[in-house]
């Protein structure tokens, strides 16, 4: 594993406002740095970054973390790629014996990245050359410039010989550029194909996928999972819509590159496409963190409406009740290419904006495969809305879902909630209040990431039973372990533990605030004081209900020593 000495050097170098201002542009906010959040749609600014503390935190939709949580979020990177990422920027090498690190180059992420760009400029020289694969284009409404907008290549029949000198190199096999047959030859996976390249949020190619010139089958060919590359969790032209999504506060999801393109031709920039599989719960969440509402763009036909359907299952688990998902059918045998050539822009985002809410698609698809006049009919409605409510995490959505049922199957509410298992929903039960104050514990858990030093003096055994009980014998135990941290290499420590949110929350409620190190020690000297005192009077209260049990001659010599000693502690106060 990548050793925890490097992390703490890593992020000791990186300043973060300097990472994340490559990004997002960051403006001065007193103390601390402000912006509008990359990670959900939002108007003002609630995105704050603090150079003292090095980490983030919105205060809209409670995205947190250090540059490495940045990178990972921002870019959709594993730790160990991150941590790659981020030495790289600053010219730290990774120690050899850490996990994914490969000095070969062969199979590994960036000798696989190497030959992908290398393919992808090369699949565009050839585009040039290919007066077929220009025409095509050309037919389909593509100018050069949203070619090159998004890299849009050739692949000729002779394949990626003239593009590598050793066409054995194991690379291509491993990027799903070429197949190795049983009989151990080796040919291309793409030929005379119109190329599509799959960027990452990093803008590196990752796949491809290919389009066939005139009649074939299949008609798109995308490339294999590989190392780089998971069809689930991608979507074509994200990077592409960045800003398009941004402004609209809308993303629109089609089945086809050329559908992607062909929008952004018209002036519509906040589309994106799956990558020859179903939408997954996967796309749904990385939409849902950029934007408000996703409308779903299908051919009006059966597979189009087939596709639509698996998109809502999948996008259940992911809803919430501030987010809304609509779905467009076109009329057959319209596309979104086909339609927005014909018809343009503006009536292409008029069919957007008067999208079919979820609700509505999935109340009329369950209704047409059941006979609503026959009592089995009503019955096989509930039974068939039963996996798809026990999916929805959304209390008010579900809610209104319950209620149309009741209304088209004759049950009443109370019924369909009975037999499809779900719970009722309440309002959450007040919280139960802790044992002891929690202002004490609160004030210590404050401080203590205000100046991580101060977790070394903490009374463990006198802390009171609250909930930052558990945080604050974490801190002093790391601090114990290893040494003072900054607060930065703290967080990472911190990564993955029961802990991590009270202590990521407690410490976004310092921001802003100023620090003085006197006034930090004094304060903190002060709550120990009152620790301690409370401390005393608890181990009084316990010996006295003994001594009313047992009494004073039975207890230990220990016992009876203490409970002398708080005796006449408390006769010299009072």
């Amino acid at each position: 594993m990548i050793p925890e000495s490097f992390i703490q050097d890593l992020l000791a170098r990186v300043d973060i406002v300097d990472l994340i201002d490559g990004y997002v542009p960051l403006k001065k906010a007193g103390a601390n740095y402000a912006a509008c959040c990359p990670f959900h749609s939002e108007k003002s600014p609630s995105f704050t970054v603090s150079p003292s503390k090095q980490f983030y935190h919105c205060f809209g939709c409670g995205a947190h973390g250090t540059a490495i949580g940045f990178l990972m979020e921002y870019q959709g990177l594993g730790f160990v790629e991150t941590i790659k990422e981020l030495a790289g920027k600053i010219g730290m090498p990774v120690p050899d014996d850490a996990p994914g690190v490969r000095h070969d180059d062969q199979g590994s992420s960036r000798g696989l990245l190497e030959v992908m760009t290398r393919a992808a400029q090369f699949y565009k020289e050839q585009l040039k050359q290919s007066p077929k694969a220009i025409d095509y284009l050309k037919q389909r409404g593509l100018t050069g410039e949203i070619a090159a907008k998004f890299g849009i290549g050739y692949a000729p029949p002779g394949g990626l010989k003239a593009a590598f000198v050793d066409y054995n190199d194991k690379r291509l096999a491993a990027a799903g550029l070429v197949k190795v047959g049983e009989d151990g030859r080796r040919y291309d996976y793409f030929r005379d194909r119109v190329m599509f390249p799959i960027v990452n949020q990093k803008g590196e190619v990752i796949a491809f996928g290919g389009r066939v010139i005139g009649q074939g089958e299949p008609k798109y060919l995308n490339s294999p999972e590989t190392p780089l590359f998971e069809k689930g969790r991608e979507l074509y032209g994200l990077p592409q819509a960045r800003q398009g999504l941004r402004d609209s506060n809308v993303a629109v999801v089609v089945e086809g590159y050329m559908d992607v393109v062909a929008l952004a031709q018209h002036g519509v920039g906040n589309a994106v496409a799956a990558l020859g599989t179903a939408t997954t719960a996967v796309h749904v969440q990385k939409l849902l963190r950029q934007v408000d509402r996703i409308v779903f763009c299908f051919d009006g036909d059966n597979a189009g409406r087939k596709a639509a359907w698996r998109a809502l299952e999948n996008a259940l688990e992911a809803l919430a009740d501030n987010k809304s998902i609509g779905f467009v059918f076109l009329p057959d045998p319209e596309d979104p290419d086909s339609f927005v050539r014909t018809y343009g822009k503006a009536a292409f985002e008029r069919k957007i904006a008067e999208a079919m809410p979820l609700s509505d698609f999935l109340l009329r698809h369950l209704a047409e495969r059941c006979d609503l006049t026959s009592s089995e009919g009503k019955a096989k409605l509930i039974y068939e809305a039963k996996p798809l409510l026990a999916k929805l995490p959304t209390p008010l959505l579900r809610l209104q879902l319950v209620k149309r049922l009741a209304e088209a199957s004759g049950f009443v509410q109370a019924e369909v909630e009975r037999l499809c298992e779900l719970k009722a929903i309440a309002p959450p039960a007040p919280a139960k209040a802790p044992r002891a104050a929690p202002s004490i514990s609160r004030a210590l858990l404050r401080l203590v990431l205000q100046k991580p030093a101060l977790a070394l003096r903490l009374p463990v055994d006198l802390l009171p039973d609250a909930a930052e009980r558990a945080a604050l014998i974490r801190l002093h135990d790391l601090a114990a372990e290893g040494g003072i941290l900054a607060y930065a290499a703290l967080r990472e420590r911190l990564r993955g533990t029961p802990e991590e949110n009270r202590i990521e929350t407690a410490a976004a409620e310092l921001l802003g605030l100023p620090f003085d190190e006197v006034e930090v020690d004094t304060e903190f000297a002060g709550v120990l004081t009152r620790l301690q005192e409370g401390g005393q009077k608890r181990a009084f209260a316990e010996l006295q209900a003994l001594v009313q049990r047992v009494g004073v001659s039975g207890l230990s010599a220990d016992e009876k020593a203490a409970y002398l000693r708080l005796l006449s502690g408390r006769g010299k106060d009072g």
